[in-house]
């Protein structure tokens, strides 16, 4: 038959082109102070990561978006969590802690982005399994290299 392939053909020519997608990865950004969240959309805007940011400003937010409650029944489950400690309503490591006890909600990474620099808050995120804690001014470098092997692995 003209204008057919053979079916083998087809099935590689698939199966080349699923590998070359990209995944867009899903980024929940949990950030209260607005030129903060300016700048991290503005560092992903620049970056080669393919990316899909949403920004919630509170912790009670954060668990709505994460349990598709309220406002948020049509969000995606996210690749990745950015979680600012000082938050209103539900601080950073209520939050932290909600997720990493949750079965379904435990394998998000989340990675801490605060301005404290306290000691006690690192070991805190660390022992609620935090993947990383970032000391607001952050070098967007770090935080680059951290979400390109995210990226990398989803």
């Amino acid at each position: 038959m003209q204008g057919t392939q053979p079916t083998e053909d087809r099935c590689r020519r698939k199966s080349m082109s699923d590998r070359n997608a990209t995944k867009i990865l899903e980024i929940l950004l949990v950030e209260d102070t607005k030129s903060d969240a300016y700048l991290t959309q503005e560092a992903l805007a620049e970056s080669s990561i393919h990316h899909r940011l949403h920004i919630v400003k509170d912790g009670v937010e954060a668990i709505d978006f994460l349990y598709q409650r309220h406002n948020y029944t049509d969000v995606p489950s996210p690749d990745l969590i950015l979680l600012d400690l000082n938050l209103p309503r539900k601080n950073g490591f209520e939050v932290l802690a909600i997720v990493k006890a949750d079965a379904t909600l435990k394998s998000i990474p989340v990675v801490v982005v605060t301005t404290s620099a306290c000691e006690a808050d690192q070991v805190q995120a660390a022992q609620l399994e935090a993947i990383s804690y970032f000391i607001k001014p952050i070098e967007l470098d770090q935080l680059m290299d951290l979400l390109q092997g995210i990226a990398a692995v989803n």
